[in-house]
């Protein structure tokens, strides 16, 4: 006993043609499954509670199918329990095609498609028909179905018992929005371009008033580093990411990177601290005219990003750092297997960009909740083709790490970039599998949150004089620049070891990933941007 859909649909003759056609083999474990799949999980339901239409199918008398199309508002398909379906019947063109069939074979087959995500559920059931206006009990079933702020007649109800589902292929379903989706979609952009058309008149103004006084003033900058960078655009990829394109601010070309290159920017935060972050460089790295980050906004983060969006606009001056190279691709030629995880795709896209041009063998794994929350995705698509591939949650097309990592020859090398959990993942996979350290390459974009058993420390700083407490949710870097003191920082994530500092008294809880044994024994340093006390204070020549 396996599946129930494949056991109904599967007939002899399909199965011969699959035979015939060499796909039956890949079909055969539908057979064996334990999971008869005759029940709706909580997956479904909510796919089917979410739905506005789907299309039906029943057979005449005569052996002539007949496909409707059922609509309404969102949630007017009802999921009564996980084997029964059901949606109120309003009035129509009174032919009752539909009804008609199910008096004489009550078999339903049903697809339910989700144009934005590319997702579709068929089913397939019996119905009971239920008149409105007959029993008591009849009328109850209808009420269940019914949505009373819907102004159509009902005349009576679907209740539809499951015999089998099966999730269907993706591909080749076109991507359409509604207007309430497409409105959703664009409300950031929308607000966007009214938050510049009011930057614009106020510039304007500021402009007129300043002739008026024949008085001029420094354009708006942000930050002290090396590199004079202006905001030459700004566009919305998703409703939370947004890229921003960095032009020299003088019109020079831009300094030369290599794929992986991050930038340290300028950024001030809710609090008025000045403070950097580090922005991997997302464009080709064969341009020289421009470079293009991509910032998601994390409105529970250190603030960084929530800065950034808001303070980051048309013709804004960043003096920023010269691009530092933290995450690289090997000099050696070999095929490259890309694994980015959510905004982590910044650095990868690039890098797919210098294999390109190397005429390199590689794949890109993109890993995400959705392909609405997907970053650049159509532009990687066109760009790289079906070297992409997209492993999205909620169409239950999750990356398999370990069959990754098995699936790799002698010569290949990963990289991975994206949260610490898809790092330690791939880690742990590729070490099981035999693959050699040096041919794994990861950057995180992101510090680990805190973890149990963190505690508020204090930390004594010689050189300023001051005691500060540390809370458990915050890092001593965090803590030092609110306090108005400068710590040399890049990364923020443990990686570079820029913020590697001193320590003078008490021991550490070192949490980086750069630091060598010698430094941190020997020469007493540690990373104060993710760093703690393993103790209740420390002293550091800050």
């Amino acid at each position: 006993m396996g599946r129930a859909y494949s056991d109904i649909t599967f007939t002899p003759t399909v199965r011969d043609v699959q035979s015939e056609k060499g796909s039956r083999e890949q079909y055969a474990f539908l057979d064996t499954m334990s999971d008869r799949g005759d029940a709706l999980t909580p997956r479904e339901a909510q796919f089917l509670a979410e739905a506005d239409h789907f299309f039906q199918a029943t057979v005449s008398e005569t052996g002539w199918p007949y496909v409707q199309h059922r609509g309404g508002p969102k949630g007017f398909l009802k999921v009564l329990d996980p084997r029964t379906i059901g949606f109120a019947d309003f009035r129509g063109n009174v032919q009752y095609l539909s009804v008609g069939n199910l008096r004489k074979d009550d078999r339903l087959s049903m697809i339910v498609v989700d144009y934005p995500n590319r997702r579709r559920l068929k089913l397939l059931g019996r119905v009971e028909l239920v008149e409105a206006g007959v029993s008591a009990q009849g009328d109850a079933a209808i009420a269940a179905v019914s949505d009373p702020s819907y102004g159509a007649t009902v005349e009576r109800a679907f209740l539809i018992r499951i015999e089998g589902w099966d999730w269907n292929c993706p591909q080749h379903i076109t991507p359409r929005f509604t207007e309430t989706e497409v409105a959703s979609l664009t409300a950031p952009l929308r607000a966007q371009v009214q938050k510049l058309k009011s930057q614009l008149s106020e510039a304007k103004a500021a402009l007129a008033a300043s002739a008026a006084s024949s008085s001029t003033s420094a354009p708006q900058s942000l930050g002290d580093g090396p590199l004079a960078l202006t905001i030459s655009g700004v566009r919305q990829l998703t409703p939370s990411v947004r890229a921003f394109e960095l032009r020299s601010a003088d019109g020079s070309p831009l300094p030369t990177v290599i794929a992986g290159a991050h930038l340290d920017l300028p950024v001030r935060l809710a609090d008025g601290t000045d403070s950097t972050r580090s922005y991997s460089i997302a464009s080709s790295p064969h341009r020289t005219d421009a470079y293009e980050i991509a910032v998601q906004r994390e409105a529970d983060g250190r603030g960084g990003s929530v800065a950034v969006h808001e303070a980051f606009t048309l013709g804004l001056r960043l003096n920023a750092s010269m691009p530092k190279h933290l995450f690289s691709l090997a000099e050696t030629p070999h095929r490259a297997v890309l694994v980015a995880g959510g905004i982590g795709i910044t650095p990868i896209k690039a890098m797919a960009h210098a294999l390109i041009a190397r005429g390199s063998e590689f794949e890109l794994h993109y890993a995400v909740r959705s392909r609405t929350q997907a970053p650049f995705l159509g532009e990687l698509i066109e760009a790289f083709g079906d070297r992409v591939k997209l492993h999205a949650k909620d169409e239950g097309r999750r990356l398999d790490v370990e069959a990754l990592m098995l699936g790799l020859d002698e010569s290949d090398h990963v990289y991975v970039c994206g949260p610490s959990r898809l790092i330690d993942a791939v880690s742990a996979a590729a070490e099981s599998a035999g693959v050699a350290s040096a041919r794994v390459h990861a950057e995180k974009f992101s510090a680990d949150t805190a973890r149990p058993g963190d505690r508020e420390f204090v930390v004594h700083l010689v050189r300023s004089g001051k005691d500060i407490v540390i809370p458990k949710d915050r890092s001593i870097l965090e803590v030092a620049e609110a306090q108005g003191i400068r710590v040399p920082a890049s990364c923020r994530i443990g990686n570079c070891g820029t913020c590697a500092t001193r320590v003078v008294a008490g021991t550490p809880a070192h949490r980086d990933e750069v630091l060598t044994d010698a430094q941190k024994s020997e020469q007493q340093l540690m990373c104060v941007c993710v760093s703690r006390a393993d103790g209740d204070e420390l002293t550091l020549d800050l």
